[in-house]
C-alpha cells in the first residue's frame, strides 16, 4: 500500500519527505528530547510535506494537546505532522514570566534537531505556532531562533514585559500570521497584571518589534481577509508577509483560522 501511495504522489508531482518507520515515535507515546519531550502525529496518508510545532496553553500538556482534534486533523490536512512540545506542570519558562523552571530556548533547539534526525524536517519545513502563553513561547521562539522556521502561525498570545528590543532577535525572522480577540480577558490585546511582578504584553507593541527588526515597510501596509477576519498584512519584510489578524471573539485557537492561516503563509508547499 506505502508502495502505491508513493507511486501516485510521484506522478502528481509531490515529494514526501522520507520517515524511517524504526525511529518513530506515536501520539502516545513522547519522543525523549534532553530536558523534555514532545508527541508527534504525522499525516495518515503519507503525504508529509512538513511540521507544525505547537506550543500548547496554560495548565495543558502534549498529551492533552494531541486531544484536540479539530487542531491536529486540520495541520493533518495540510500535510503537515502535528507535534505539541510538553511543558511543565502545563507552564513555559519563556523570558519575564512567572516561571523558570527550565531553559526553553535549550529544550526547543533539541526538539529542532530530534525533529530533523528523526523525520527530516528542516527549517524550510518547519511552521511554530501556539495559544495563549503557548503562542509566548512560539514569539520568543521566533525572536531566539527564528532561521530554524519557515513561518510562524500563533493565537492569543505575545511577549511580555518587559518587551525586548528589536537588537534583542535575530534578524532572520520567519513570516507570521497572528490571530488575537478584542474580547480576550485571559490574554488582552493590551495585556493584563499577573500578580504584581509580570505583566502580559501589549501585542500591537509586541508586533511593531518584531516589524521592525525584519525590517517590514509599513508604507506597502495592505488589507487581507482570513476566515472572514480583515487583517492587516505588511508584504515587504526581510522573509516574508507579517499578518495580525485581530477578530471580536475572546481567548481562543481555532482550526478555521489555523486552515486560513496556514494557507496564508503557503503551507503545504
Amino acid at each position: 500500500m506505502r508502495t502505491c501511495l508513493l507511486s501516485v504522489l510521484l506522478l502528481i508531482g509531490v515529494m514526501p519527505l522520507t520517515v524511517s518507520s524504526a525511529m518513530l515515535c506515536e501520539a502516545q507515546t513522547a519522543c525523549p528530547v534532553k530536558d523534555g519531550n514532545y508527541r508527534i502525529e504525522l499525516p495518515h496518508d503519507g503525504d508529509i510535506r512538513g511540521v507544525y510545532v505547537y506550543f500548547h496553553g496554560f495548565k495543558s500538556s502534549a498529551r492533552l494537546q494531541m486531544q484536540q482534534r479539530s487542531l491536529v486533523e486540520m495541520t493533518l490536512a495540510h500535510h503537515l505532522a502535528y507535534v505539541a512540545v510538553d511543558g511543565i506542570d502545563g507552564n513555559w519558562s519563556f523570558p519575564h514570566g512567572p516561571r523558570q523552571d527550565r531553559d526553553e530556548k535549550a529544550l526547543v533547539a533539541n526538539v529542532f534537531d530530534d525533529l530533523r534526525q528523526r523525520y527530516g524536517f528542516t527549517p524550510d519545513k518547519t511552521v511554530i505556532g501556539g495559544f495563549s502563553i503557548g503562542a509566548s513561547m512560539a514569539w520568543y521562539t521566533a525572536c531566539e531562533q527564528g532561521e530554524k522556521a519557515a513561518a510562524m502561525v500563533t493565537f492569543s498570545g505575545v511577549f511580555w514585559n518587559p518587551l525586548p528590543s528589536p537588537e534583542d532577535c535575530v534578524a532572520d525572522l520567519p513570516p507570521m500570521v497572528h490571530f488575537h480577540g478584542t474580547t480576550d480577558q485571559t490574554f488582552p490585546l493590551a495585556g493584563r497584571a499577573i500578580g504584581i511582578k509580570f505583566h502580559q504584553g501589549d501585542a500591537l507593541k509586541s508586533l511593531a518589534i518584531l516589524r521592525e527588526r525584519a525590517k517590514c515597510d509599513m508604507k506597502a501596509a495592505k488589507k487581507v481577509t482570513l476566515d472572514g477576519i480583515e487583517c492587516d498584512d505588511i508584504p515587504d519584510c526581510i522573509r516574508g508577509d507579517s499578518v495580525m489578524c485581530i477578530h471580536s471573539d475572546g481567548h481562543e485557537a481555532r482550526a478555521d483560522m489555523l486552515d486560513a492561516g496556514l494557507t496564508e503563509m503557503g503551507f503545504p508547499k
